[in-house]
């Protein structure tokens, strides 16, 4: 490899790791409500309408991509903001989201089972 592809490829990961390093810190704000829980996240310099949010085997993750060009290639980086599993009493096939300002907001509505869940289990005797 070449010397000034090295010098490319060590400045793209100087701004990986300026970019990924907590320059631009996501601002997370969490509040529970009777019958969901709400997430508002705010990232300084993106537009929240281009925030994806995805759900994969009861996992959310929120994030936003990132353009780089590197050896005259663009690349595409997801930065990933939240990625949590969520719990039983969430039904995540009813997630939720919409742009308020400045902020992406994340609504988890709960499901029936929110309230607890009781089973009374007899033993059996053999």
């Amino acid at each position: 490899m070449k010397r000034e592809h090295y010098l490319e490829l060590l400045t793209s990961v100087d701004v990986m790791n300026a970019l990924n390093g907590g320059r631009t810190e996501p601002v997370i704000n969490v509040k529970k409500h009777d019958n969901f829980k709400e997430m508002r996240v705010k990232v300084p310099g993106i537009d929240p309408e281009t925030i994806q949010i995805e759900v994969n085997n009861n996992t959310v993750s929120v994030y936003y991509v990132r353009s780089f060009t590197s050896f005259e290639k663009d690349l595409q980086l997801p930065h990933t903001v939240y990625n949590e599993p969520q719990p039983y009493f969430v039904d995540v096939t009813n997630i939720h989201a919409h742009v308020e300002g400045r902020e992406l907001v994340v609504e988890f509505p709960f499901n029936h089972l929110a309230s607890g869940y009781h089973k009374n289990i007899p033993t059996t005797e053999e």
